[in-house]
């Protein structure tokens, strides 16, 4: 591994000023047009005022990584408030999402008196990936801890749904200095990667990109994801879930991914040291609840909630529930087993 001088010495300072000034320029554009110059046009047709609030703080910082000659203009939700005494909650999202799931949660969260911080995870979101060279587990892991090195800078409470809670075991059992506590929702950690797809020739696996950034399958994923929502609320939220495939750079971060084998972070769960809170809502038809017993039997240190009437995404659907479930582990770290919740 480089040492930090050479680290420092391979990102020339003029790289980084320039990377400094896209930043601002951008942010003066957000200020001018209300969405950041950088998000799809598309993101005008959203409807959910929810979406459309968080998409209009979504900015571009500068992280510089060892696999890229220029930083990656990096997509993130940052605090209205920094703090100096409670450590922050950084939030990641799940597989090809963006921090625009979050936007139920995210604003419930700051009122609860968090720093909270919405990564958008590299290959994925609103970050700048034209001239990405790399998708890869080990790429997505050095760039999220680049980005903690560069703006976080304090042991944080990680909070991963889906996917994104291999994401964060990956980076937890990695960099134990840089997580507090692990937040693990409707935990996606016992697939082994992405299985076949990493063996499809590179045309099929193009080809399988663009099926998965189609209108079709991603509103049938909602339908699988969630309780109930109506025809134009899943429409709209389609339009959410699938606005960061329209950057030209998607479908290759995607192939490179899908190619590289993924995720496989069920040898790493007896690893992690830190206190974890597993949510899981109880309805899952992504994932079987029965997943959540074995997770809370397999981590050294974790309690469990669950969520009645509530699919595979609680922050999305139930954002209320999860927030208190998150609360009261922050503050409290209550020792019962198993707590159900109404529906709200």
């Amino acid at each position: 591994m480089m040492s930090g001088l050479s680290f420092s010495l391979a990102y020339p300072f003029s790289k980084v000023i320039s990377a400094v000034a896209e930043a601002e320029a951008e942010a003066k554009s957000k200020a001018n047009n209300g969405f950041p110059s950088f998000l799809p046009n598309q993101v005008h047709t959203i409807k959910d005022p929810f979406a459309r609030n968080l998409a209009m703080r979504i900015h571009r910082l500068p992280v510089s990584v060892k696999f890229s000659e220029n930083p990656i203009m990096t997509s993130c939700v940052k605090p209205i408030m920094m703090q100096s005494k409670a450590n922050p909650l950084v939030l990641l999202h799940g597989f090809d999402s963006s921090c625009l799931e979050w936007r139920y949660t995210f604003p419930l969260l700051e009122e609860a008196g968090f720093e909270t911080w919405a990564f958008d995870i590299l290959g994925w979101g609103f970050s700048d990936l034209e001239k990405l060279t790399s998708c890869d587990v080990v790429s997505k892991r050095e760039h999220f801890y680049q980005f903690w090195k560069c703006y976080i800078k304090r042991p944080m409470i990680l909070v991963g749904p889906s996917l994104g809670s291999a994401v964060a075991i990956d980076f937890a059992v990695n960099y134990p200095e840089a997580v507090e506590k692990l937040v693990l929702i409707d935990a996606s950690v016992y697939a082994e990667g992405t299985g076949n797809l990493a063996t499809l020739p590179r045309v099929i696996a193009y080809a399988g990109a663009y099926v998965l950034k189609s209108v079709p399958l991603r509103f049938y994923a909602n339908y699988l994801t969630f309780n109930g929502i109506s025809f134009d609320t899943s429409l709209d939220w389609t339009n959410i879930g699938r606005l960061h495939c329209l950057y030209p750079w998607w479908e290759d971060a995607t192939v490179d991914f899908m190619i590289s084998g993924g995720y496989n972070v069920a040898s790493q769960i007896r690893e992690v040291k830190q206190k974890t809170l597993i949510i899981w809502g109880e309805n899952d038809r992504i994932i079987n609840n029965k997943l959540a017993v074995q997770l809370h039997c397999e981590l050294p240190d974790a309690i469990i909630r669950q969520i009645p009437d509530c699919g595979h995404l609680p922050h999305v659907e139930r954002p209320a529930s999860v927030v208190k479930f998150i609360l009261e582990f922050v503050q409290r770290e209550t020792k019962s087993v198993n707590l159900c919740v109404s529906a709200e």
